[in-house]
């Protein structure tokens, strides 16, 4: 499709055509942005803030496989010079030790989500990708050939798939009748960072507790509200009661520099796709802020979703391999959304509630369990079923230092520009893959070292994997070459005629 600049301060500028339109410029909506440019696709994003400037609290850190996979990108390095390296990961507040994982990135990430979007914003702004901004989507039609998008002010555009980034709320998936199936909400937390006249005694309460702010003149909590439904945004007089009714006084509470409301509702689109329009991030699954798994998986939506999105685009593969990006990731959220029900559910502050805190700790104390639920929190552990056979197949192809005839690049390395790799660890020269030669990079590398996944442990050496572009292993090679040629037809299209 030809590309039309979107001049989003000419209000006369009535049509502009893009290969694919993101609704949603947080991070999730960033992210797929950068993946379809490096892939060549011509995007545009719509977004409704005039920059990238937050309202409130976000998410207060990255896991240890989204820093990998900006470190697939080349872009790693940025993140880690703003924010701080320390382990993050936890099972209802109890700690999930990391360090001994075999990964470059055995941590997590210390970073408001204010500073991500902004880094995030700065990469994909250096690869050109156009943001309407001040602009929401507000419907769409899709035909057989493309969908029409409706924005806000007037505008429209013409796109050949349309992507749903836009939140819990999203218009994209309410327009496309999608159901949003999950579970009510049962608690409500205000959270806020404001100014006092008192200090307030720092630490934990039931549900929540108060801190210092990272500015030392402000106050920052997350405490539990005694209702749960509520029709307006947040004041400062809810700010006042909550504090009242926790501790007893407000502290002189007031100069709010934000004020939010998140509660304990769960629930996950029935269908990542109906036809041209395709969701990712909260607008796909939304669910309490425990464990810090939202923005992490919604970057990872993006991941998985791109590279596939761009080959249909570009005619590379068939429509059908963006079933793939469904049957991938929804059960990942899915299994996203049961493990914060099971943070809540031991939040309680009573007796039975503190047993069975107990329990988990004493259980997560353990190696084999600690190993397992950290994988899954950090997504160290994700595995796609990809049928069955080595270990690697469907996991994360661990970054190897390799040695190769023009150098000793790391695997991640090999993935910045975001294309497929054939990495053969076996003869020099014993794979023939010319029918996919301008799809798929063809290295021949050596590596001598001990081959380990997270939680799994040590698994056997393979001679050869084929690494899709968002870093997980479609092939593993065995002494054989058998099965490649259909690996490289499903996941990177059909051989060029000789």
């Amino acid at each position: 499709m030809t590309a039309v600049v979107l001049n989003v301060s000419d209000e006369s500028v009535a049509v502009s055509e893009h290969a694919v339109v993101i609704a949603g410029g947080g991070p999730t909506g960033l992210m797929l942005a950068a993946e379809l440019t490096l892939a060549g696709i011509d995007v545009a994003v719509v977004e409704r803030r005039a920059s990238q400037e937050l309202d409130g609290s976000r998410s207060g850190g990255l896991h240890s496989r989204t820093i990998e996979v900006l470190d697939q990108r080349g872009i790693a390095d940025r993140f880690l010079a703003e924010g701080q390296a320390m382990q993050v990961q936890a099972f209802a507040g109890i700690p999930l030790d990391i360090s001994d994982f075999p990964t470059r990135h055995n941590y997590g990430l210390a970073l408001w989500q204010s500073q991500f979007e902004r880094m995030l914003a700065a990469w994909v702004g250096e690869l050109g990708v156009p943001i309407a901004r001040e602009r929401e989507v507000t419907g769409f039609a899709q035909d057989d050939t493309g969908v029409d998008v409706e924005l806000s002010g007037g505008q429209s555009l013409r796109a050949d798939y349309l992507v749903g980034c836009d939140g819990g709320r999203s218009v994209v998936r309410k327009a496309a009748g999608i159901e949003f199936p999950g579970w009510d909400p049962t608690r409500s937390w205000l959270i806020a960072e404001v100014e006092m006249d008192e200090e307030p005694e720092f630490g934990l309460r039931e549900g929540g507790g108060i801190g210092r702010a990272a500015d030392e003149r402000l106050v920052r909590f997350a405490l539990l509200e005694k209702d749960v439904e509520h029709t307006g945004e947040p004041t400062l007089e809810d700010v006042s009661e909550v504090l009242i009714a926790v501790d007893g006084t407000d502290y002189g509470v007031h100069s709010p520099s934000w004020i939010s409301r998140f509660t304990d509702m769960t629930r996950q689109a029935a269908s990542y796709r109906k036809g041209r329009v395709l969701l990712a991030g909260d607008a796909a699954h939304v669910h309490p802020p425990q464990g810090g798994q939202g923005l992490n998986t919604g970057v990872q939506d993006a991941v998985n979703l791109g590279w596939k999105l761009a080959q249909v685009v570009n005619g590379t593969s068939p429509d059908g391999l963006l079933d793939t990006y469904h049957a991938e990731r929804h059960p990942i959220a899915a299994r996203v959304l049961r493990n914060t029900m099971a943070h809540i559910a031991l939040g309680g502050s009573d007796d039975r509630h503190q047993a069975l805190r107990d329990t988990m700790t004493e259980l997560l104390g353990m190696d084999e369990p600690r190993k397992r639920y950290a994988a899954m929190m950090s997504g160290l552990g994700i595995h796609y079923d990809l049928g069955e056979g080595h270990p690697l197949l469907g996991r994360r192809m661990p970054d190897l230092d390799l040695v190769t005839a023009d150098g000793r690049p790391r695997v991640f390395a090999l993935l910045h520009e975001a294309r497929p790799v054939l990495l053969n660890l076996g003869q020099p020269g014993g794979f023939d893959i010319t029918p996919w030669a301008n799809r798929v990079q063809l290295i021949d590398a050596q590596y001598r070292g001990a081959w380990e996944l997270p939680a799994l442990g040590a698994v056997t050496a393979p001679t050869a994997v084929l690494i899709r572009p968002d870093g997980y292993v479609a092939w593993v090679g065995e002494r054989t070459q058998l099965g490649l040629a259909d690996a490289l037809t499903t996941w990177f299209g059909a051989p060029t005629a000789a």
